[in-house]
């Protein structure tokens, strides 16, 4: 193979390696001790981290990752690796694929030594986050950058940043969620997406418009471009079109809040109750900032959800999967390396 062949990296969060409170610690350790993560001075992250995270929150995701293991190990390890086998067949040996983790394994740094062994040269770089934000698309980007710094060859990235509006995105949606919804017949549709401190989303605003007003997201604007938040409604907005739902009769709403500080809103367990208040007894839930589904769809939505919706007296919740390896999604992935592989015209 030429050494100016282009190889594909898909990059995910990462998992540890069992769903053990000594693997998850590990896993918690490494992933929180990023600046991007948890984005306070780094005395302050210390003492948050080793005197009340770690001692405490580690069993308590081991139990969690327990309700989600599966004899082919983690959700979001084995939908990677079917993904990433799946687009070895589209495009190896013209374009070889790896899956690195920006936490835990397969190591990012051992991803791009199986590419550059390959003699791959030019790598496609694409974070599997839909949306754009520093704590996750952000933080894989560095790392990939600096461990290709360290390498001894000279290795060219070409980086996809977000891709929540490539039609294949919603293509792949449509082809999951569709026949789904229409067997459920809900009478309401949450988009759920992954939360983020509000301070980390004002961190980034340079024109000073985010979360000044309660509907700042919810019409697109230049302001907003690069704002995670507005890219979710953005999202909402593109995938109820996509699925052909009443507008009025969906939501969007954020989880995984962590902590005492603020989180963008609204929240997804306060909203859960309010739909129920508001007469809706079948929910069906779309988490669309994952592309594989993991421990905060599969536990946090399909459990921990179902479980409070069922004690609020509710009929039925439905979540809707993940795109994770469907040949949609995989076709769409692979429109977006070869797309970001042409040469520049």
């Amino acid at each position: 193979m030429s050494d100016t062949a282009t190889g594909l990296l898909l990059v995910n969060l990462g998992t540890p390696d069992a769903p053990r409170a000594r693997e998850v610690r590990r896993y918690l350790r490494e992933f929180l001790s990023d600046p991007r993560v948890i984005d306070l001075p780094a005395p302050a992250r210390w003492l948050l981290l080793h005197l009340f995270i770690l001692p405490t929150r580690p069993r308590r995701a081991a139990e969690a990752y327990a309700k989600v293991w599966t004899e082919a190990g983690s959700p979001l390890l084995f939908h990677g690796e079917a993904l990433a086998s799946a687009l070895r067949g589209r495009l190896s040996p013209e374009m070889p694929v790896a899956l690195g983790m920006r936490y835990g394994n397969p190591s990012i740094a051992s991803a791009l030594a199986e590419l550059a062994d390959a003699g791959v040269r030019r790598i496609v770089v694409l974070p599997l986050f839909p949306q754009y934000s520093e704590a996750a698309t952000g933080s894989a980007l560095v790392r990939v950058r600096e461990v290709a710094a360290g390498r001894p060859e000279s290795l060219e990235l070409i980086e996809i940043n977000d891709f929540y509006a490539h039609p294949g995105f919603a293509s792949a949606w449509r082809s999951v969620a569709a026949p789904r919804i229409a067997r459920f017949e809900p009478d309401h549709v949450l988009f759920s997406y992954h939360g983020l401190p509000e301070r980390q989303i004002r961190s980034h605003d340079s024109a000073r418009h985010c979360l000044r007003q309660p509907d700042c997201c919810e019409a697109p604007a230049a302001a907003t471009r690069g704002c995670y938040r507005a890219q979710c409604f953005a999202t909402t907005r593109i995938l109820t079109e996509a699925l052909c739902l009443d507008p009025t009769r969906t939501l969007t709403a954020f989880q995984s809040r962590l902590g005492r500080t603020p989180w963008i809103t609204p929240h997804t367990d306060v909203v859960i109750p309010e739909l129920h208040a508001q007469g809706v007894r079948r929910l069906a839930i779309l988490c669309p900032s994952f592309v594989a589904d993991c421990l905060e769809t599969i536990e946090e939505i399909g459990i921990r959800a179902r479980e409070q919706w069922q004690t609020l007296g509710g009929e039925a919740l439905e979540l809707i999967p993940c795109p994770n390896s469907d040949p949609v999604w995989v076709d769409a992935v692979e429109t977006l390396a070869r797309t970001a592989a042409e040469p520049a015209r």
